[in-house]
């Protein structure tokens, strides 16, 4: 199993960038480059309590298929999205909205994943993942902090 954080500081308050980051819309803009989009539950708008999409990406050139639900919704201060059907055989990510005490926010993303396949997820994890991913959310975060800072 891999754990990584990522933190990004934004100016703009807690409850902006926690309705940004839930925006369905503001998801399959950041992830442009893998044709990332919502095929099926909440897609389109801000998910909530309980809410399932199921997004559709292309990833090392192979189509990807993951189902997450929000399983925790504590506005303005923190979610979290978990996998209940997807590529990993475990996906935990809770997003974190601290106020910084100038008006804006400090992000804080907390990440969980396994890949399947034993021995062979788990090389790819060190090979492969351990990098994909940390870069995947450094791009999301980076265009919810652009739209959360123009709105």
């Amino acid at each position: 199993m891999t754990y990584f954080e990522a933190t990004t500081h934004i100016a703009a308050p807690p409850q902006r960038v926690f309705d940004v980051s839930l925006e369905v819309e503001t998801h399959t803009a950041s992830m442009a480059g893998s044709g990332e989009r919502a095929v099926a539950g909440v897609t389109s708008g801000r998910l909530g309590p309980g809410d399932t999409v199921t997004w559709e990406a292309r990833h090392f050139g192979l189509p990807w298929r993951m189902t997450s639900r929000i399983t925790v919704h504590e506005p303005p201060a923190h979610f979290v999205d978990e996998q209940v059907r997807g590529p990993f055989r475990h996906w935990h990510h809770a997003h974190h909205f601290t106020p910084d005490g100038r008006g804006g926010t400090v992000m804080r993303d907390v990440i969980t994943f396994a890949a399947p396949l034993g021995v062979l997820g788990r090389v790819a994890e060190v090979l492969v993942l351990n990098r994909y991913m940390p870069h995947l959310i450094r791009v999301r975060n980076e265009h919810v902090k652009a739209i959360a800072e123009a709105g």
